[in-house]
C-alpha cells in the first residue's frame, strides 16, 4: 500500500521497530543473557522509541474515532511500562512481551490508524503533518554495538 508521503517519516520509524522486534527474538532463540537484549530495547527505547512515541503525540492531530485514538494512547503506555519491567525483573518473557506488543502496535498503526488519517484529512492537514515531522523527527539510529542477533 502506498503511504501519504507525509506519514513517510513514521513508516521508516516503523520499519526499524519491526527491526527491533527480529532483533530481540532471535536474541531469545540463540539464548542471549537476558541482560544483553535488556540493554539493547534500553538502548533502542532512549535512542528511538521514546522520540517516535512523543512525536507522534505531538504530531499527530487526536482521532475522531475514540476507539483507535484510546487504543494508540493504551499501547503507547503498555510498551512504556513494559520497558519498567524488564528493567526491575530478569523474567525472559517480559523480552517476548515486548517485542510482541511493538510488533502488534506497529502493525495497528500502519493498518488502522495511518489509514484512518488519509481518509479523513485534508490534504492541507496531511501537509501539515508533514511539515511539523521534519520539524520535530529525528533520524533513526541504530549504531548498536553488541549484535547478539548474529
Amino acid at each position: 500500500m502506498k503511504r501519504n508521503e507525509n506519514l513517510v517519516p513514521l513508516s521508516r520509524d516503523h520499519h526499524f521497530g519491526l527491526l527491533c522486534c527480529w532483533k530481540i527474538r532471535q536474541g531469545i532463540k540463540k539464548e542471549v543473557s537476558y541482560e544483553r537484549i535488556k540493554n539493547y530495547i534500553n538502548y533502542y527505547w532512549e535512542k528511538n522509541l521514546h522520540n517516535h512515541f512523543k512525536t507522534e503525540d505531538d504530531v499527530l492531530p487526536e482521532l475522531s474515532n475514540e476507539g483507535l485514538q484510546n487504543q494508540m494512547e493504551k499501547e503507547h503506555r503498555e510498551i512504556s511500562c513494559l520497558i519498567g519491567s524488564i528493567n526491575q525483573s530478569n523474567n525472559q518473557q517480559l523480552l517476548s512481551d515486548f517485542a510482541d506488543a511493538l510488533y502488534k502496535h506497529i502493525r495497528f498503526e500502519e493498518r488502522s490508524v495511518f489509514p484512518y488519517l488519509e481518509e479523513h484529512l485534508s490534504d492541507e492537514q496531511m501537509d501539515t503533518i508533514g511539515l511539523e515531522l521534519n520539524q520535530h523527527h529525528h533520524k533513526e539510529d541504530d549504531d548498536y554495538e553488541d549484535e547478539f542477533w548474529k
